[in-house]
Parts: structure tokens; sequence; C-alpha cells
């Protein structure tokens, strides 16, 4: 089951470098906002879009296995058909403990075997708006 209690949600929270899959290099999208916002409120973001050399000002990965920094949270800002996928991708590194999909984004067997395989997952959940709302 996805995590929708508050004190782990608020433990998530706490955790520092969040790779955003699908981190967006036009201001005005959730996709480049959210991001903008988790950095101004002090978390490492790790742009992960294949279309941008740099996002925010950061340096942007094709994709998560080129992330060479380790990443606590994965938050997903891709449709969810393509959800799956990136779960294997995140599953195939060390790190990356939490799996974040944005609001509307859901894939229920890619969260399964995420869970199954002991990581954390909170599913259909604006980053943005949880960190308002526990801070």
């Amino acid at each position: 089951m996805p995590i929708t209690d508050d004190d782990e949600l608020a433990a998530i929270l706490d955790l520092d470098t969040v790779a955003v899959v699908g981190c967006s290099s036009t201001p005005g999208k959730d996709a480049h906002e959210i991001p903008r916002y988790l950095l101004d409120h002090g978390y490492d973001v790790i742009p992960v879009n294949p279309t941008a050399d740099e996002v925010l000002d950061r340096r942007a990965y094709d994709s998560l296995a080129d992330v060479e920094e380790a990443i606590d949270i994965v938050n997903v800002f891709r449709p969810s058909d393509e959800v799956s996928g990136i779960v294997d991708d995140a599953l195939d590194r060390d790190d990356a403990g939490v799996i974040w999909t944005q609001l509307g984004i859901r894939d229920p067997e890619a969260t399964q075997r995420a869970e199954d395989a002991g990581r954390q997952v909170v599913e259909d959940k604006c980053m943005k708006v949880e960190h308002q709302r526990l801070g």
C-alpha cells in the first residue's frame, strides 16, 4: 500500500536528494515549478530530462541510470504508463529508497513491485503540497 500516514510522509520529506524524472525546463509547468520550490526549500534536486542539458541551473541527466549522485527520492512527473519503466530504473539502483508519483500518476503493479523490493512508495500526491501541509 502506498504511504498515506502523515508521520511517514513527514519522515520522507526530511530526506535530502530528489531526482525529478520529467523535470521540465519550461517555467510555469508544474514539472518546473515544483522542483524549483523543492530547491528553494533546501532539497538537492537532480533533474532527469533527456531533452535538456540543464534545468534550474543544474545539470540534467538523460536517465536515472546516468545520475552519479546518491538519490533518496525519485519524484515522477511522467504519465502513468511510463511509471513501470521508471520504477524498474529506480530498482536497478542501490539507493532511491522512495518512489513518489505526482498528482494523477498511478501504476498499482509498479507500486507493488517497488514495495516488494523494499522501497517506499508515495502515489498520486504532490510533494510541494505535502511539504507545505506537513512543514
